[in-house]
């Protein structure tokens, strides 16, 4: 009997420890599954709870800051909330996707598009820069000191903005370029009025000219000297122009010259041994300012005949024209009398002369008149 007793005893202790160990498995996965649900909850919760709150976030577009109150908490569903539209060259300065807070402060900076042309090229670009200059200097173009961009590099970017880069290149060269003479022309007065002589040769000179062409965009624009080196100087050609007059010829009358006229004038008929044309007549008194003598000088009034002077009678003239002591008919006038000279009376010129200084000075300078050259005696009427 106790032998059979004891297997009994060893059944039933299996069967407890079986019992407990399936009870524990089966609570194990309970708690844990229990433990995972509660974790879910608080985090949905946690979630609910962050979502629902409203936050202050200030975005920045393009520079203008606007404050927005949102519910939101992932930053892509606050612009779609705020109707913004990132497009594709569009900076931001945090990725959209990520999670937003309270205080948060969003910068946007929206590309515009501008138009480029440079080295034969049309090119549009989109660009968040805010001047022309950084906005080149985003793309692969090298500027050098001398080219020009247009509008200036510090212009503000607008949309749609034509931007030109213009290669200005300037080149300088030399040439040699014939200086003329001049020709210099030399009074002479030992050669005749109306001749010329060559005294020097003219020769050309040599001058080297450095010219300066810029080229726009590879055509030529402008071109102008900014240096000059004179080689060779242009020698001068030198002309003597003759101012010696030829010598009147003076035919020396004397009463034997025969006549050449015969003329009838304020009833007297005479015979005319010369008749001078275009002659030139002047006044003068025997005043100091005409012969230098006054009233107190003993050959006041006396002539270079050695006549006393007479009003209606005595003129003074060239002694290689008209005689001294000649009677003349001048037109105009009437008959006078040669007793006088004068250093300004040269030629066909005469000077009439008047007691009153006041009449001499009225009666000027007359041209043009008709002088025929009598003889010594005076003619007498008819």
């Amino acid at each position: 009997m106790g032998i059979i007793q004891a297997k009994e005893t060893h059944g039933k202790r299996s069967s407890s420890i079986s019992f407990a160990l399936r009870w524990k498995r089966e609570n194990l996965r309970l708690i844990l599954l229990s433990a995972i649900i509660s974790i879910a909850m608080t985090f949905m919760f946690l979630m609910l709870l962050y979502g629902t709150a409203e936050k202050s976030v200030s975005v920045v577009v393009n520079g203008q800051e606007t404050v927005v109150k949102t519910k939101e908490w992932v930053l892509q569903h606050l612009l779609d909330e705020q109707a913004i539209t990132i497009g594709e060259y569009d900076e931001v300065s945090i990725p959209l996707g990520s999670t937003i807070k309270d205080g948060d402060r969003i910068e946007i900076n929206q590309a515009v598009p501008i138009v480029v042309k440079a080295d034969g090229k049309v090119s549009t670009v989109y660009t968040t820069k805010k001047t022309v200059q950084a906005a080149i200097g985003e793309l692969d173009i090298q500027l050098r000191k001398q080219d020009r961009v247009t509008p200036s590099l510090n212009t503000a970017v607008a949309d749609s903005m034509a931007v030109t880069v213009t290669r200005v290149d300037k080149q300088v060269s030399e040439s040699e370029r014939a200086m003329p003479f001049a020709i210099v022309k030399k009074k002479d007065p030992s050669l005749e009025e109306g001749k010329e002589k060559l005294v020097q040769t003219g020769k050309e000179g040599v001058v080297v000219e450095r010219v300066e062409r810029q080229y726009e965009n590879g055509v030529l624009v402008s071109s102008k000297v900014v240096g000059k080196v004179v080689e060779a100087k242009a020698v001068n050609q030198v002309v003597a122009i003759g101012t010696k007059k030829e010598e009147p010829k003076v035919h020396t009358l004397s009463n034997n010259s025969p006549s050449v006229t015969t003329q009838t004038k304020g009833g007297v008929t005479f015979k005319a041994k010369k008749v001078i044309k275009n002659v030139t007549l002047t006044a003068y008194t025997a005043d100091v300012e005409s012969t230098g003598k006054d009233e107190d000088h003993p050959d006041y009034g006396i002539t270079a005949s050695g006549t006393k002077v007479r009003e209606g009678r005595t003129i003074a003239v060239d002694p290689k024209i008209i005689p001294i002591g000649w009677w003349v008919y001048i037109e105009g006038i009437g008959f006078r009398r040669a007793e006088d000279t004068g250093s300004a009376i040269k030629g066909n010129k005469i000077d009439v002369y008047f007691d009153n200084s006041n009449i001499a000075n009225k009666f000027g300078r007359k041209k043009g008149y008709t002088v025929y050259v009598l003889g010594p005696n005076k003619p007498s009427s008819t």
